[in-house]
Order: C-alpha cells, then sequence, then structure tokens
C-alpha cells in the first residue's frame, strides 16, 4: 500500500531521506537547510515523503511560488503590444503556483524514487495526492488559492514521460524550454591546455584573446568568512547579472552564498575575480559527484567587456572541472550561443504544466510560450 506525508522543514524528514538521495547534492537536507534559511521571499519549500508499508520509498520537493508576473518582467523598452501580452499573461498567472522541483536550478532535481521499490505511476498518483492535499490546506491555512501545478526540468529520455496516461488524466500539457548546456570533459583532457589544442584554430585564438584580456584580474576562492565579508558586495554583483534578465520568477536574499557555503563547505566554491583587491565579478559552483553543476555569478559591468569577464568563467569552470575529474560541466540555460562556443552541447528538457482553471488550461501552452519564448541562436562547434 502506497502513502504519502507532507513535511515542512528538512528538520522533519525521515531519517532514511539522505541515504535516497546520494546521487544529488541538491536533494539532501544540508543543501535544503541552506535553501530553507536562505530562499528567495517568494518561495515556500515543501517535501512529498512516498512510502510503501513503512518504508520511506520516494520523494519530491514542492515550492509554493508567489507569482507576480507583472513585477517579474524587467524593465525594458517594449512596443504597446508586448506590453499588452505581458498584462495578460500577468493576470492569467499572477498568485500562486506549485512546482515540483527547484525553480532556483536548472535540471531534474525534484523526484526521486527507488523503481525495484514502487512502479513510476503508484509513485506518480501518491505525489500528485500530496499536491492536491498541499492545495487545499495553502487555501484553508494562508488563505493563497493555488493557479497552476508545474512538474519541472525532465530530459526526453527520462522514463516519466511513459506515464502518459498520468498526465493526460491530471490534464498536464508536456511543454518544451530552453535546453540544459552540458558540456562532457573528455577523457584525453588531462589539464587546460589539453582542452584547448582540442579546438580548431578559430577557437583557440578566441580563448587566446580573452586571456590576454583577463591578465590584470586575480582569482580567489572565498573561504566562509570571506564569503560573509563579501557578502554585499557579491549581491550587487549578482543584482547586475539579474536584473538585466529580460524575466526572472525571484531574487536571492543577500544571506544566500553564505548559506550555501555554510551548510555544503568543500561541496559549493565561490571564486572572486579582483582588480587592486576590489571584487569585480564571481562565480558559484555545486560538486554534484561527477557532474560539476554552474551555479549564480556576477560582475561589475564596467569590466564585463573589457576583461572578458562572462567569457572567462566559463573558461574557468571548464579548467576546474577538467582538473578535478569531473566527468561534466552542467552550464544550465540561458547564454546558449557563447556557452556552446567553450563545448557544451544543448540537451533538450522538458516541463509538464496544468492551470487549475479549465478554461485557463486550454491556452496555457500559448501563454507558457509568450513566457519562455524560443531564441534563435547558433549552435558552436569549437572542437576539431
Amino acid at each position: 500500500m502506497e502513502t504519502y506525508r507532507i513535511y515542512y522543514s528538512f528538520k522533519e524528514l525521515p531519517s532514511t531521506w539522505n541515504s535516497l538521495v546520494e546521487h544529488d547534492v541538491l536533494l539532501q537536507t544540508s543543501y535544503l537547510k541552506a535553501l530553507e534559511e536562505a530562499s528567495p521571499s517568494n518561495i515556500q519549500l515543501f517535501y512529498i515523503g512516498v512510502f510503501k508499508d513503512k518504508d520511506l520509498v520516494g520523494g519530491a520537493i514542492v515550492q509554493r511560488v508567489q507569482l507576480y508576473l507583472k513585477d517579474m518582467f524587467r524593465k525594458t523598452k517594449v512596443s504597446c503590444i508586448k506590453e499588452l501580452v505581458q498584462d495578460i499573461v500577468s493576470k492569467v498567472l499572477k498568485g500562486n503556483i506549485l512546482v515540483v522541483g527547484n525553480l532556483t536550478h536548472t535540471g531534474q532535481h525534484g523526484i526521486f524514487y527507488l523503481k525495484d521499490k514502487i512502479d513510476t505511476a503508484a509513485y506518480l498518483n501518491a505525489v500528485s495526492g500530496a499536491l492536491n492535499s498541499l492545495k487545499k490546506e495553502i487555501k484553508t491555512t494562508q488563505n493563497k488559492k493555488i493557479r497552476a501545478f508545474l512538474w519541472k526540468d525532465y530530459f526526453l529520455e527520462d522514463s516519466i514521460h511513459l506515464e502518459k496516461h498520468f498526465f493526460k488524466k491530471q490534464m498536464l500539457y508536456k511543454i518544451a524550454v530552453q535546453p540544459n548546456m552540458i558540456m562532457p570533459v573528455r577523457l584525453q583532457w588531462q589539464t587546460l591546455g589539453d582542452y584547448v589544442g582540442s579546438m580548431t584554430k578559430k577557437y583557440r585564438d578566441r580563448f587566446k584573446r580573452a586571456r590576454k584580456k583577463f591578465n590584470a584580474i586575480l582569482i580567489e576562492e572565498l573561504s566562509l568568512e570571506a564569503v560573509y565579508k563579501e557578502g554585499p558586495r557579491l549581491h550587487e554583483l549578482y543584482l547586475n547579472v539579474s536584473n538585466n534578465a529580460k524575466f526572472n520568477t525571484f531574487l536571492l536574499p543577500d544571506n544566500h552564498f553564505y548559506s550555501l557555503k555554510l551548510q555544503l563547505g568543500k561541496r559549493f566554491k565561490i571564486f572572486g575575480y579582483y582588480i587592486d583587491n576590489e571584487l569585480v565579478g564571481f562565480y558559484t559552483l555545486l560538486l554534484n559527484n561527477s557532474d560539476l553543476e554552474t551555479y549564480f555569478l556576477g560582475y561589475d559591468k564596467a569590466h564585463q567587456y573589457p576583461n572578458q569577464l562572462y567569457l572567462n568563467m566559463l573558461y574557468d569552470m571548464a579548467q576546474y572541472a577538467i582538473e578535478n575529474k569531473f566527468s561534466t560541466v552542467v552550464y544550465a540555460r540561458t547564454a546558449m550561443e557563447i556557452k556552446s562556443s567553450v563545448g557544451a552541447e544543448p540537451k533538450a528538457m522538458v516541463v509538464y504544466l496544468k492551470h487549475t482553471n479549465g478554461v485557463m488550461n486550454m491556452v496555457l501552452k500559448l501563454i507558457f510560450r509568450l513566457m519562455n519564448p524560443k531564441q534563435n541562436w547558433n549552435e558552436r562547434h569549437p572542437f576539431k
């Protein structure tokens, strides 16, 4: 008999939770504690445990996201027609949605279950039952109506897609989103020189030009104490990049990076870029078993172009992966073209989405396309 239980903090999770999620640091309690302590103000965390008899056989991360799209569209110059479209989108989806997964990070970091203990259909039905219970509970205790459900970020080969009956019954639409940019680390790459040497002349020259513009900058890995000291500057640099996005569903609080470093220790890295002892840029990494997951970054706009900060960060991430024997670099979505120029390959992803209003659900595909427009970009192929 499959049952579920809803938890409201990492502190309540069963003792066997971590042993089931060794494959993914973003599901482990150390990360969940960090996220709870430094979550965006519009995100509330829940956890679902799925049991067979009394044994924990699966779980899910769920986030209630308060989404007011009018505030999420960045203040850029747009046409009257586009502004009208944004207003329509805002009215349709404003309010609260339940996300199965993690809105703050690209990838499938929301569900897990033991396939030899519970079949996929039974697992999905248990999670769905918990979501419906959460929807009612949130209405009763917080007087907030859930407008939509989002099952987030699945690769095309994920076995979840075989459960077509479940998604049809739940009236969840399968919708393509921007790809996850992932670079496989080749076995012959033992050093940064091996990586650069495998490029065509055009991209080797590009690497050399970027490095020349980088020469005045010192790179330092930040300790926990340094992250605390540089906290306000880190947040300022992060906002420079975040505010430049046309659309964003959250803003990280100013203690976010410190909280992750405090809880994850060596599994969370922050590298700072300094000119004359001033922090002008940074990037962060999550060490997730054999995957090197790139996380948030920031930079001073005055130094971005002259010093090629962003491109050099991408090269430095590749170098860290090579020197520390990771099998892949997960560069995540956005800026696909420049990421492909350093060797990342697009890996298609989809989400499942449902509006709780039947009429709205019928036009949901169109609405989501407006929120998540396809970008025309040229994939680069830097290697010989």
